[in-house]
């Protein structure tokens, strides 16, 4: 395990980069604030082309997390790690373990949780080599899938971004479109749909857009949401799919969805205010994964941690709120709410305890 100690531009406490050649473990843990208490976030799986991008987005990520977990009001700080590799192919029991290894190791400084390419069973083979880990089965004692929270609290912060926009949270008779429907964005049309939206999807994936067909036959499958004219655009696949190029396509009057990293740089908040669109953080909506995970380090309860993501909805209206008293973009205010949580918070560490 080599660490890496970054400039001060960086901003992140602790980047490891961890290596087991024998069952072929490259993964990258980074952990961007403990201001709050330990940091959690989860394993992204991911066959990235070079280990500079993998760099670059844990690190993204890692930042993205201690956001999220300060605003979801969390004594968390954030975290993230990344292993690099084909999760079809390069997957075993024996790197899993490995990789759980080097996450004990950081003696819980990080908890780790499922992200992209990484499922509950798998949390559950980590979690043979390490107590820091969440997201494990319900048969473990833990919160199973937290896709299903997450799509629950994204749709909760659509309600509030209808009613800011609109004068009510009801969201039936818009159109909505979901990029994105593998674990969360096809939990989130089930929501759509029961509330009486109409839902417009694309994938990459055929067996993603099967999956949702057979579940949901009235779904509009089309090959690029974003030009489409919608009500409500909602990312749910990767980041940065908010750039220069796509912002003036887009024909919604809400961007509100549960992909991380939306925005392709800062200032794409700005663009997005100058034309009208209403955008909801990514780190603010999709937070009730980690509301759902955090809850197992207290003993699991379901519905405890439902409730707990509902407050996405006041927590949306309470950031456009200081958006518009300060004129600033709904991602800036989102930042300074974080930001203060996390520095008047935090500074109560520095009372020591007997």
């Amino acid at each position: 395990m080599t660490e890496v100690v970054f400039g001060r531009g960086s901003g992140h406490e602790q980047v490891v980069f961890c290596q087991d050649a024998q069952t072929g473990l490259k993964a990258i843990i980074a952990i961007y604030s403990t201001a709050l208490g330990p940091a959690l976030g989860g394993t992204r799986f991911y066959p990235y082309q070079a280990e500079s991008e993998a760099l670059d987005d844990v690190l993204a990520l890692a930042k993205g997390m201690a956001y999220k977990n300060a605003l979801a009001g969390l004594d968390l700080g954030g975290g993230k790690a990344v292993i690099i590799g084909d999760p079809e192919t390069t997957k075993t029991e024996a790197l899993l373990r490995a990789y759980g290894r080097f996450v004990q190791s950081l003696g819980g400084r990080y908890i780790t949780a499922c992200d992209v390419g990484t499922y509950v069973a798998d949390m559950d083979v980590v979690a043979r080599e390490t107590r820091f880990v969440t997201g494990r089965s319900a048969a473990n004692g833990g919160a199973g899938d937290s896709s299903v929270l997450t799509a629950f609290g994204v749709f909760q912060g659509m309600r509030a971004c209808a009613e800011h926009r609109w004068g009510t949270p009801d969201l039936a008779g818009r159109r909505v479109g979901v990029a994105g429907v593998g674990k969360v964005g096809r939990i989130l049309v089930g929501h759509l749909l029961d509330a009486g939206a109409e839902v417009v999807v694309c994938d990459v994936s055929a067996a993603a857009i099967e999956r949702t067909l057979a579940a949901h036959p009235e779904v509009t499958v089309v090959d690029d949401v974003i030009g489409q004219q919608l009500d409500i655009f909602a990312p749910c696949a990767l980041g940065g799919v908010l750039t220069d190029q796509t912002v003036p396509r887009l024909r919604a009057e809400i961007v509100c969805g549960a992909a991380n990293n939306q925005l392709a740089h800062p200032d794409i908040d700005k663009l997005l205010s100058e034309r009208g669109v209403l955008y909801a953080p990514d780190y603010l909506v999709n937070a009730g994964g980690v509301i759902q995970v955090s809850d197992e380090l207290h003993g699991f309860d379901f519905e405890r941690a439902k409730q707990r993501a509902s407050s996405i909805f006041d927590t949306t209206k309470a950031v456009f709120a200081l958006a518009g008293a300060e004129g600033v973009p709904p991602a800036t205010a989102a930042d300074r709410l974080a930001e203060r949580r996390m520095s008047e918070v935090g500074r109560l560490r520095s009372i020591l305890l007997p």
